[in-house]
């Protein structure tokens, strides 16, 4: 069977529909980021751009990262309907092979979930927590199970609990404070248009000032 990219998976499954998520942002990176002084964000993962907007109505300065090029496109239409187009940097990345240059304030990085193996994750997110300025937040939002509409969706892939990702970054020891880490529950729409309850988890890291 041919090898299917990443690149070629998302794009594929972001042309099924003129819109794949809801549009809204993240309920936690709202909850997390907004007590923030704005600055300058990383978004990875971001999709059709909901939380890139959603942090650059807030003041914000973005790069918002995606493999998708059907999903970047969409974003930046979001971002120029919302009048924000001019504050954030969209950029078409494979993480495994290409990370943003530089340091942020925020580096958020939600559901960077990929189907197969093909996604180093564990080595994106200590990517990602390198790229957190001194002061700075890290936040990784992360599906704990699969849909509960689809309970065999992709059993190979492995769903790590918020400590087993704290684990996996290997930070240094004195230099991160945890300010949340756990499972919530969040309520999201089936496919076949049932309400039905997900459980997710987050792990907030802030960076200790030099």
């Amino acid at each position: 069977m041919e090898h299917t990219t990443d690149r070629e998976f998302w794009d594929a499954r972001y042309s099924e529909h003129e819109r794949v998520w809801s549009g809204e942002p993240n309920a936690v990176l709202v909850e997390e980021a907004a007590g923030l002084e704005p600055g300058t964000a990383l978004d990875l993962g971001c999709g059709e751009g909901a939380d890139a907007v959603w942090l650059a109505r807030r003041g914000w300065r973005v790069t918002a990262v995606d493999v998708s090029g059907v999903a970047l496109e969409r974003a930046a239409r979001h971002a120029e309907a919302a009048g924000v187009g001019d504050r954030i940097d969209w950029q078409r990345r494979d993480l495994g092979t290409s990370f943003p240059e530089g340091t942020y304030d925020l580096v958020s990085a939600a559901f960077l979930h990929s189907p197969g193996e093909g996604l180093p994750r564990e080595r994106i997110l200590r990517d990602a927590a390198a790229a957190v300025a001194p002061g700075g937040v890290l936040l990784v939002i992360g599906h704990a199970g699969p849909p509960p509409w689809d309970p065999d969706a992709h059993p190979d892939a492995h769903l790590p609990t918020a400590e087993e990702v704290l684990k996996s970054l290997e930070l240094p020891e004195g230099e991160w404070d945890v300010l949340r880490m756990g499972e919530h529950e969040r309520v999201q729409t089936a496919p076949d248009g049932r309400v039905m309850t997900r459980t997710d988890n987050a792990l907030k890291l802030r960076r200790r000032p030099s």
